[in-house]
């Protein structure tokens, strides 16, 4: 069995923490279950300036090893690696996070599992060639049967594997999405999801 697993809001509460930043930094009160957007700067209502200074913030290897685990979410993956199936963490987070990203892993029991750092949403600030980037024709040699992600804009990436079954986390950003066909299924929590993957 050979799973997809995103990091932001899969296993960490990374808007949780956006919602405080935003409010710390410009003042603005936008509470997490108000968060309509996967698109942050347009949830927060941000210009282009505010939106990146957020995400410099936001990425500090200080903050990123602050956040707290989505609960459920290291045991479950943990059970799955004893069980002897491959979870890989494809996260959309930049090759300048992956230091930080990987020791919080390790710091929460997962030091079995892979990560790669994959562009999925266009960012400039991508190393190629590294032992955990993923260019798009890497990633789309890749297959797994099941993936946990909460953002309707990855859902592009799963095309290529029309048998996939896709684990929705439930989020207030993903909540009007509409899903590409009958695999995907939406998620409250880690238990429905551990339930689901079989």
């Amino acid at each position: 069995m050979n799973i997809y697993v995103d990091f932001d809001d899969c296993l960490c509460e990374t808007a949780l923490n956006f919602s405080k930043l935003v409010k710390e930094m410009f003042g603005k009160d936008v509470p997490y279950e108000k968060i309509g957007y996967f698109d942050l700067q347009k949830s927060f209502s941000l210009t282009k300036e505010q939106y990146d200074e957020m995400m410099i913030e936001g990425h500090r290897p200080e903050v990123l090893l602050s956040y707290k685990e989505t609960p459920g979410a290291s045991e479950t993956l943990n059970r799955w690696i004893d069980k002897g199936w491959n979870v890989s963490i494809i996260t959309g987070r930049p090759y300048s996070a992956y230091e930080p990203s990987r020791l919080w892993l390790d710091q929460h029991g997962l030091e079995r599992v892979r990560m790669y750092c994959f562009n999925k949403y266009g960012r400039d600030s991508f190393l190629k060639n590294s032992a955990f980037s993923l260019e798009i024709e890497d990633y789309k040699k890749m297959k797994f049967d099941y993936a946990v992600e909460d953002s309707p804009s990855a859902f592009r990436f799963f095309d290529h594997m029309p048998e996939l079954k896709v684990m929705v986390f439930d989020r207030p950003w993903n909540r009007e999405a509409e899903f590409p066909n009958t695999n995907y299924i939406r998620c409250a929590d880690w238990k429905m999801i551990e339930k689901m993957v079989v």
